[in-house]
């Protein structure tokens, strides 16, 4: 992410820089408009579309004592309900960005890479934090980890209950903020193309484990993920703080191929072997199974490639790591005895001029 300039000149009014430096008050006041919505009943039942989560199913609980449980399914109202949370994401954003970021690099004064760098890992690293305590959280009260074949018993999982269908609605508003996020951070346009595969990857993932009710394979995945990401990005802070202090790469590498094999073993035992032999196999989009031989190899072939893509990434990204150590190993080399020629040359210079002081006396005493 680029860095943001504050010049004591105000912009004219919509100007690019205008709506660069205000944009968190624009999206604020957009935001507001639909809060103020629900005040008034005319506007009230289109404001709850982008406020709410919708389509609530009520089920009664068998027993002496009958409960209602509310579960949510998805629909197409949700797009309405993510474009409101991406709204929220980036007025966070901002806040994150002036009033804690923007501090930080005033005391440490980066230099312009590190200041983009430490701009991203800051961002990432509260949302991942977020994002992995309220994962967590989910899958220790649905008891989603007790048994692994909660993972696919019962396909389709059409009901959600309520946390799990918000932190999904705030997973893809979160990823779709990032795009505007790349104009208004003035990102560079050799930084786009990076940006824009990530952002890619993570909302096809996310969208396709909702849409296709594979929403706690992907719970899991994700509270996998994040936890794994916020280990770099939280490594990648300490060491823009003490360059020494790289403990944390190495435990993240580590993590990162665990967490790469656990992925596809986990994505191979859900699709390839439950789904699979599953009694509740065809087509139904009406009632949401999509529980055929092509979506299943079409899941697993997108989460094998993906976890490819990834190895290969991190596998060139060591590589280079460790050349750029070699190489600052050899310069240290070089420049060592470089250093001691130095003071022996300097030595003999001292010595010569010494001799030759003493002989220029001698021969003026004589």
């Amino acid at each position: 992410m680029g860095i943001r300039k504050k010049t004591s000149k105000n912009p004219p009014v919509m100007s690019h820089e205008f709506v660069i430096q205000n944009h968190a008050d624009i999206v604020s006041c957009v935001a507001m408009v639909f809060l103020l919505g629900l005040m008034f009943e005319i506007t009230s039942k289109f404001a709850v579309l982008f406020i709410t989560v919708q389509y609530n199913v009520t089920i009664s609980t068998n027993g002496p004592d009958e409960t209602a449980v509310n579960y949510f399914h998805h629909g197409i109202k949700d797009l309405a309900t993510v474009f409101f949370y991406m709204l929220v994401a980036i007025i966070m954003h901002a806040i994150i960005q002036e009033h804690v970021l923007d501090k930080i690099n005033r005391k440490k004064h980066f230099s312009k890479t590190k200041h983009s760098k430490f701009n991203e890992s800051g961002q990432l690293s509260a949302f991942y934090l977020f994002s992995f305590g309220w994962g967590a959280s989910i899958l220790l009260s649905e008891n989603f980890l007790s048994n692994p074949v909660n993972l696919w018993e019962g396909y389709p999982h059409t009901l959600m209950p309520f946390q799990m269908k918000f932190y999904f609605i705030c997973q893809l508003g979160y990823w779709l903020h990032v795009l505007p996020e790349l104009y208004f951070q003035k990102t560079k346009k050799e930084d786009i193309p990076r940006q824009l595969v990530y952002i890619f990857l993570y909302l096809v993932h996310i969208a396709g484990a909702y849409i296709l009710n594979l929403n706690r394979l992907g719970l899991v995945l994700l509270v996998l993920h994040y936890f794994i990401e916020l280990l770099f990005h939280v490594s990648r802070l300490v060491y823009f703080s003490n360059e020494n202090r790289q403990m944390g790469f190495t435990v993240w590498a580590v993590l990162f191929v665990l967490g790469r094999l656990l992925t596809l073993s986990l994505s191979v035992l859900t699709v390839g072997f439950g789904l699979a032999n599953a009694e509740n196999q065809g087509f139904d989009l009406a009632a949401g199974n999509f529980n055929i031989l092509f979506v299943r190899i079409t899941v697993l072939a997108a989460i094998c490639l993906t976890q490819a893509f990834m190895m290969w990434k991190f596998i060139n990204f060591q590589l280079r790591r460790w050349r750029e150590h070699g190489h600052a190993q050899t310069l240290k080399k070089k420049q060592a005895p470089s250093k001691s020629k130095s003071k022996k040359d300097k030595g003999e210079r001292r010595a010569t001029y010494l001799l030759f002081i003493n002989q220029r006396h001698m021969i003026f005493s004589v």
